[in-house]
């Protein structure tokens, strides 16, 4: 590939990533699939590319889209709970984190959510609500027409906004909230963890059948607490817990030897906790991994 091919590719490189993540909501195959467009780039005509942004998005989306409707055989499969891949976003991998909106779209409940709509209505949705593009733009790109562009949006958005009722704290409340949850959790106070559980509190756990976690979802604040304080007490030699920005909020990073074994992220409400979600399946760590070190 020429110079000036190359370098309008690797401009473009970090937004498409953070596209394809969000419509796959795993960060080794947002990867592959922006490789794989890098080699579509490179054997493609570019002198009859007009625009390559639009050029690539569609690429990155329609890859997206194919990957989406293999992966579903493959997640029925899946042993135990899914959950997205963790991606740190303390150094803008992600890309811009400045509102509460833009970090509610990379977190892990939402992406857990984005998991219902069809691969078609998740491309709609996050092509408008992350990316600021016009419903016109989006049938241009998709091959739809405006008016089917907008009713996939309108159904996305009441499928996706209808569990998220919830009031989010604000940044400073969240973090506040986590570092309380952390020091009961490291110090077995079942007690306190219940005081800051919503009474419809679920903790779910992601080992993929490579690490032992619970199989089902944990229901109830006496039985999430308990489960909780269970998890985060075991003597490990070596261990360390860290606080680090995951998908835009602060989450409990676990590592021995500098490896990370652990990833423990909670929903945040001005109520208080609503949610757990906890990372320990070894291939869903193998991203973080990687760039934790860079």
């Amino acid at each position: 590939m020429d110079e000036a091919g190359l370098a309008e590719f690797s401009a473009r490189r970090p937004r498409l990533f953070a596209l394809a993540y969000r419509m796959l909501g795993a960060a080794g195959e947002a990867e592959d699939v922006v490789q794989e467009a890098y080699l579509r780039w490179d054997g493609a005509d570019r002198s009859e590319i007009r625009s390559a942004e639009a050029w690539l998005t569609t690429v990155v989306v329609n890859l997206c889209r194919s990957w989406l409707d293999s992966a579903r055989a493959r997640r029925e499969s899946y042993a135990g709970p899914w959950l997205p891949e963790p991606v740190p976003t303390g150094r803008g991998e992600l890309g811009p984190l400045e509102t509460a909106e833009q970090r509610e779209l990379i977190s892990l409940a939402m992406l857990t959510l984005l998991e219902r709509l069809s691969p078609v209505e998740r491309a709609v949705f996050v092509l408008r609500e992350a990316f600021g593009y016009a419903h016109g733009e989006i049938a241009e790109l998709l091959g739809l027409t405006e008016t089917n562009c907008q009713q996939l949006y309108h159904r996305a958005r009441q499928r996706v906004r209808a569990d998220r009722t919830r009031f989010e704290a604000s940044p400073e409340r969240a973090r506040q909230l986590f570092e309380r949850f952390l020091t009961a959790a490291r110090t077995g106070d079942v007690v306190a963890l219940e005081r800051m559980f919503a009474a419809d509190i679920v903790a779910t756990a992601d080992g993929g059948g490579k690490v032992n976690a619970a199989r089902r979802p944990v229901v109830g604040p006496q039985r999430v607490a308990q489960y909780v304080a269970w998890l985060f007490t075991h003597d490990i030699p070596g261990l360390e817990v860290a606080v680090e920005e995951i998908n835009g909020a602060p989450a409990a990073v676990a590592r021995v030897g500098g490896v990370a074994l652990l990833i423990g992220a909670i929903d945040a409400t001005e109520a208080g906790v609503s949610a757990v979600r906890v990372l320990v399946n070894p291939d869903k760590l193998a991203y973080f991994q990687r760039v934790d070190g860079l």
